[in-house]
């Protein structure tokens, strides 16, 4: 055996190529050091980095990346180093990011998520011990090092909520660390570099937006007034210290780029690291991104993360196998966040705010010393609403980030609206919320009595030269669009389209809208966020007050209208099946008690009431209802969860990551061959790339493949596998990561992916 330790070995090149242990350690060490700095856990995070890798030092390990014997468990040793050698309870707090580097964070106490428990990890590895080897005399990872009174453990570090953050944290911290220092040394080696980060900064891109934002100088429209004098109001508050703020501007009042300039302006002013942008639709991602990018004229600064491609282990049977090379780690790195703007979806970011996969937690240390912005805020899920807010409530208390509740229906949820244990301190950067709805009202509300069929609604729209129609489901939008067909400017959208394809129907919507040409346009409620259609006539299926209010804002958006634009609330009969699902129902429900008692249904106070009932109807328990742990043992709540290990900081990771779910039942990605008009098809050079790639070179052809995913129910996709209409792409090491639709005649021009029967075939293409 060689007297040199390695961390990484080369295939078929000279072992004096290899990278040594200590090396390996110690530019995790410092890196990982760097990253936490912005949070105070630098010192812990050191030493996590220094110890991540030890117990590749055994002779076991030596012998198994020389190609002799089978992997062995490397993470745990520094694990039980860190418990044993560090005081309670940072010890027991490294502990879970060491041992779970690769596999994951586990329960404290009781094995789950298919993980062995730490408790038992520990056990084990303390029942191994390592052989004394010195490493290098550069690694300072004595207990003394450990600055135990890290500015974010100081104020409240004793709340179970704080204390588990902070190890997911931390962990972040370590995998990002130790993903990054090892694509530097094999990208090194073979003289490749990898592309990271961008060059241009927060101030850069302030600077950039300036010179876009001069362009509208000078407008003189009642409404482009409006939205100078909100975006002037707004960042003259980009000074205020850090913390919680709300932004309650009606939709057509310039919401979008106001909070972008604040965001900029704030982080400039106060040192912050990047603005993130979550938004609650998949769908707007793409849109939000790219006029982002218009705005601060660059593509590269800006980066749009989906749900599309999440990777993970295809094979868990040994998660802690990160192949000879080291270079299986590689496999499945998915996004670290690292530009200076971020546009995500709510679904990826809180869920990955209570994940324990490290491909989920990589970014979360890139969320600390952020202006993030919720898009939509009245979104947030109910199920989950009381985790999401302690998440919210801790980045501001001990993260240094700024949290913006950006939306034209504020949800009741801070302590001044009578919230209990809601966001208090939340400082409103609007200026005279219930004077700018009073001076942007554009519409009259009226509620269809009987319910409408799909038959008299579509006559309705045929009547209109243009008029939108937004339902509540995928099947309801392709059914009626079905019924308009072949008529003049019959249009469909949803998010059975890929985002590309998505993209090129906004554009030619808002074109016909603009030239006057006809448009009956069916869609689901995507285009409730952000899409700036403005229609004299919208009809909207029975919803939410929220949801009446934000299809409100696609109708006379821009005050264009000689008189007030015209919204009908709609319900179907029941026979037809497009009631709403069970918690839709009840939002239609409580909307309709409320506007009972309230003259105007979108002004401010009648939402106030609206959102206020819907959380007294749930109650305090199902705002955090989730399910933790499984059978008798099961406790019903994340924040129940957490206080009932929080002594012994046996916080119960992965049982947490698999209740907290935002979407019931996942959607899966299916990669489908829209070609726009008059480009070049690229859906198939970019499969035969990914085929061909080598593993560790996936994410840049992820990345370019997203626009061309279509998300369906995992049950959907599996009958199209089986029915031989689609296949998987690299199946062995990425499992089902990518599939690919193989029968083009299910996806339609017009209405995009239709999964239903997967054996269809359009007669043309039929004949042979």
């Amino acid at each position: 055996m060689s007297a040199v330790v390695y961390a990484h070995s080369v295939p078929g090149r000279d072992e004096v190529l290899w990278e040594p242990l200590a090396a390996h350690l110690t530019k995790v060490a410092d890196r990982a050091e760097r990253l936490a700095a912005t949070f105070g856990g630098q010192e812990l995070a050191r030493a996590m980095g220094a110890l991540h890798d030890i117990g590749k030092a055994r002779d076991a390990f030596q012998s198994y990346i020389r190609g002799q014997g089978t992997s062995v468990d490397h993470s745990t040793a520094g694990a039980v180093i860190a418990e044993r050698n560090y005081p309670a309870p940072y010890g027991r707090m490294m502990a879970y990011g060491i041992a779970g580097h690769h596999a994951g964070l586990a329960n404290g106490g009781i094995a789950g998520g298919g993980l062995s428990s730490l408790k038992d990890r520990l056990a084990a590895g303390a029942a191994t011990p390592l052989p004394v080897r010195c490493l290098t005399p550069d690694l300072d990872i004595a207990p003394t090092s450990v600055a135990l009174a890290a500015p974010v453990l100081s104020e409240g570090f004793t709340h179970e909520f704080s204390a588990a953050f902070l190890i997911r944290m931390l962990f972040s911290c370590l995998v990002d660390a130790d993903r990054l220092e090892t694509e530097r040394f094999y990208s090194d080696l073979l003289d490749e570099p990898v592309e990271r980060g961008c060059t241009l900064t927060v101030a850069d891109l302030r600077d950039r937006l300036n010179a876009h934002l001069a362009r509208f100088e000078g407008r003189t429209s009642a409404v482009d007034s409006l939205r100078a004098e909100v975006l002037t109001a707004v960042r003259a508050r980009a000074d205020d210290e850090p913390g919680l703020f709300s932004l309650t501007v009606p939709t057509g009042g310039g919401k979008t780029l106001s909070s972008l300039a604040f965001a900029l302006d704030h982080a400039v002013r106060h040192g912050l690291r990047r603005v993130i942008y979550v938004i609650p639709f998949t769908s707007v991602v793409e849109q939000t991104a790219a006029v982002f990018r218009d705005a601060l004229g660059s593509d590269d600064a800006v980066l749009e993360h989906h749900s599309g491609f999440d990777f993970g282990p295809a094979d868990d049977s040994d998660p802690d196998d990160e192949g000879k090379d080291g270079a299986r780690k590689l496999r499945h790195a998915a996004e670290n966040w690292d530009r200076p703007v971020v546009v995500t979806t709510a679904v990826q970011f809180f869920e990955s705010l209570f994940s324990n996969r490290p491909s989920a937690c990589r970014k979360l240390h890139a969320i600390a010393g952020s202006v993030v912005i919720l898009d939509e805020a009245q979104t947030l899920p109910l199920k989950v609403l009381r985790p999401c807010l302690e998440a919210l409530r801790e980045l501001a208390r001990g993260y240094r980030s700024s949290v913006v509740l950006c939306t034209a229906t504020q949800p009741a949820v801070t302590t001044d609206a009578g919230f209990r244990g809601g966001l208090d301190k939340v400082r409103e950067l609007a200026p005279d919320p219930p004077d700018l709805y009073r001076r942007l009202k554009r519409v009259t509300v009226s509620t269809i009595a009987e319910p409408l069929p799909d038959e008299a609604l579509a006559e309705r729209l045929l009547s209109e030269p243009q008029a939108l129609c937004i339902v509540n489901s995928r099947r309801h939008a392709r059914d009626l669009h079905r019924r308009i067909a072949g008529v003049e400017g019959a249009r469909h959208l949803s998010t059975c389209l890929c985002a590309k394809h998505r993209r090129a129907e906004l554009a030619a919507i808002r074109q016909d809208i603009k030239d006057g040409k006809t448009v009956r346009l069916v869609s689901t409620s995507l285009v409730e966020a952000g899409v700036d259609f403005s229609f004299p006539v919208v009809y909207r299926a029975m919803a939410g007050l929220d949801s009446i209010a934000q299809a409100a804002g696609r109708c006379n958006r821009n005050g264009e209208l000689p008189e007030l634009g015209r919204v009908f609330v709609f319900d179907s009969p029941e026979d037809e099946g497009h009631r709403p699902p069970a918690e839709l129902a009840l939002f239609a429900q409580t909307a309709a008690s409320v506007l009972r008692a309230h003259d105007d249904p979108l002004a401010l106070d009648t939402l106030r009431a609206y959102f206020q009932q819907v959380y007294w109807l749930r109650g305090d328990e199902d705002l955090d209802a989730a399910l933790v742990g499984e059978g008798a043992g099961a406790i019903r709540g994340i924040l129940n969860a957490l206080r009932l290990y929080r002594r012994k900081h046996d916080f119960p990771f992965a049982d947490i990551a698999k209740a907290f779910r935002i979407i019931e039942s996942p959607l899966v990605p299916v990669i489908v061959p829209y070609r726009p008009a008059g480009e070049p098809d690229a859906v198939p050079r970019l499969l035969d790339a990914l085929r061909h790639a080598p593993a560790d070179k996936t994410g840049g052809i992820a990345r370019a493949l997203q626009p061309y995913l279509v998300q369906v129910p995992r049950s959907a996709r599996a009958g199209l596998l089986k029915a031989g209409a689609a296949e998987c792409i690299r199946s062995g090491e990425f499992g089902d990561q990518f599939v690919a639709l193989v029968n083009g005649d299910l996806y339609h021009p017009d209405v995009g992916l239709n999964w239903e029967d997967p054996t269809f075939r359009r007669f043309e293409t039929s004949i042979f």
